[in-house]
């Protein structure tokens, strides 16, 4: 089976139930919806689709919903505008139209404070490049130092500045509301700066009875300043690397993506590497050699998952893109499991932990172990399991659908649902009887088993060696 895991996001070339099939049997674990697009109409028949194919099918899917988060946009426009070098251009906070005013409207109106004289301002993810010259009452007015084609709602960013929007918009909160309501599994929350704002998501989650979890995106200066308690409150983090590198110097981006991995295994948190790991293929029906190395070195830095963005929302080539990074995954995977060691232990916390790091080095140590065999309502053990990174699949037992779920989303795991016993051992039963049925070749295999057995009166938590029959 396959260790890293693939989130794939939907669009105008692959959200409906025909092609989230396509991409489901390409190999994607994890189905992303992009709120800076499209309506609650839309997505309500996407959540619909994925829900059917889980039932139709009996397959696993998960959703996350990615906030839009609080972006600075231009305006719109009527047509492109082309930027040359060195010439002048006015941005304005006012409601003001380019082709009557020749400024270009900025929807964020403390845009004007945050801003200083001969401070640099990026525009579409780093593309143009403009230089304060002044500021004019509410207007800014810039020198472009690298042009380029200007078009409608661009990126802005302010390198290394710290911008005062609002954390979590309203949009932002109506968005989140949606997807309490349609049972989405994960929300990515979007230009995160510190961990107040995931604790503030995750109280409003509580309030409205919603276990989904949250992914903190890594795409702000101010957040790399905090990582370590973004990481902390997250139950997983993603690697947003296209905002990233307009936020903070391009050439720092590798070294942050292996940080915030470092981190996140520290803290036993989910881990994504997102944008850009096979862009040229949303034209192209091949990657480049480069792109190939990115997904790779994603797979040795142990990431638990990798995504796909305009790839596979707005690309030529979606269900080819998924198969292409499942491939160049799958054997990046072959050497890695070879010789990449089972993760240290840093501070263990409890004794389900200390069991974990153990069940999860013993298949390192013999041989004819196949794989982990975990038994867990929550996920929790798993998750335990898996952020240690056996060299052998971790097979999830649970009785509960939304765990299972969430288990789709963790390196190396591969989650089943079964109902569970009062009697511990008619559950194990139950798990080797579904895992045959899954998976016939399972049989007469060795796992290391990792279930509570009632001693006393009361559940201890014990690892066995067993074989599957």
């Amino acid at each position: 089976m396959s260790f890293t895991k693939i989130v794939a996001t939907l669009g105008p070339t692959s959200d409906t139930y025909e092609k989230i099939v396509e991409l489901g049997e390409a190999g994607v674990d994890v189905f992303r919806l992009n709120f800076s697009h499209g309506t609650h109409e839309h997505y309500a028949g996407v959540i619909k689709s994925i829900h059917r194919i889980n039932k139709n099918f009996g397959k696993n899917y998960s959703i996350m919903l990615d906030t839009k988060g609080p972006e600075i946009r231009s305006a719109d426009l009527k047509a492109p505008i082309k930027l040359e070098d060195n010439q002048e251009i006015i941005l304005s906070v006012d409601t003001v139209e380019y082709e009557k005013t020749g400024k270009i409207q900025v929807n964020y109106e403390a845009f004007i404070d945050d801003i200083e004289e001969k401070e640099i301002i990026l525009i579409d993810n780093g593309i143009m490049k403009l230089e304060v010259v002044k500021k004019k009452g509410r207007d800014i007015i810039c020198r472009v130092v690298e042009g380029g084609e200007l078009g409608s709602r661009r990126h802005i960013n302010l390198p290394m500045k710290e911008a005062s929007l609002e954390p979590i918009t309203k949009k932002d909160w109506r968005d989140i509301e949606f997807g309490v309501e349609h049972g989405v599994d994960f929300f990515a929350l979007s230009f995160v700066r510190d961990g107040k704002e995931v604790e503030r998501l995750r109280n409003f989650l509580k309030e409205k009875g919603s276990r989904a979890h949250i992914i903190s995106k890594i795409e702000s200066f101010e957040a790399t300043k905090n990582l370590d308690y973004i990481v902390q409150v997250s139950d997983g983090v993603m690697v947003a690397r296209g905002d990233l590198g307009a936020e903070v110097p391009f050439s720092s981006v590798p070294r942050l993506q292996r940080e915030i991995l470092h981190i996140s295994a520290q803290y036993r948190k989910i881990s994504i590497v997102a944008t850009h790991m096979l862009e040229s293929m949303i034209e192209n029906p091949m990657p480049t050699r480069a792109e190939a190395t990115d997904i790779s070195n994603a797979v040795w830095q142990r990431s638990d998952a990798i995504m796909l963005s305009g790839e596979t929302a707005n690309g030529a080539y979606p269900r080819k893109s998924v198969e292409i990074m499942r491939e160049v995954a799958d054997v990046s995977e072959e050497d890695c499991l070879k010789e990449r060691k089972t993760r240290e232990r840093a501070s263990i916390l409890n004794d389900r932990e200390e069991i974990a790091h153990l069940a999860a080095q013993i298949p390192r140590d013999c041989s004819d172990v196949a794989g982990i065999m975990v038994v867990t309502r929550s996920g929790y053990m798993a998750r335990m399991i898996s952020s240690f990174r056996p060299c052998a699949p971790i097979l999830a037992f649970t009785n509960e659908t939304f765990s299972r779920r969430y288990m789709n989303l963790l390196w190396g795991v591969k989650p089943y649902l079964i109902d569970f016993s009062s009697d511990p051992e008619k559950t194990i039963s139950r798990a080797c009887t579904q895992l045959l049925k899954k998976n016939p070749t399972w049989e007469n295999k060795k796992i290391v088993l990792i279930a509570d057995s009632l001693v006393d009166g009361k559940f201890v938590p014990e690892i066995q060696i067993r074989t599957i029959d």
